[in-house]
């Protein structure tokens, strides 16, 4: 990605940034996480059309929204085995 466009270049940073954070609890571990992240985000480098990395940056927020219901479908499952009656 070119520089031509800064605020473009601040939002992928910043969905990295959050992805990265948020693999920390990733299941398969945050190693595993880490390097598949980075290979997605560099195989995308070569792109300069605005349009091409918008569309990019929407794709990592739709990602960034089903590893949070994933997270949050973990915590239900945990909380209602530690909580629900045994039959």
């Amino acid at each position: 990605m070119s520089s031509s466009n800064p605020a473009l270049r601040h939002q992928v940073i910043r969905i990295y940034k959050d992805l990265l954070f948020m693999g920390r609890q990733y299941p398969q571990g945050y190693d595993y996480f880490r390097t598949r992240l980075h290979k997605a985000f560099a195989s995308q480098r070569h792109l300069e059309d605005e349009a091409k990395i918008k569309e990019g940056i929407e794709r990592a927020e739709y990602v960034k929204k089903e590893i949070e219901a994933l997270y949050y479908l973990k915590r239900y499952r945990t909380l209602r085995q530690r909580y629900d009656k045994p039959s």
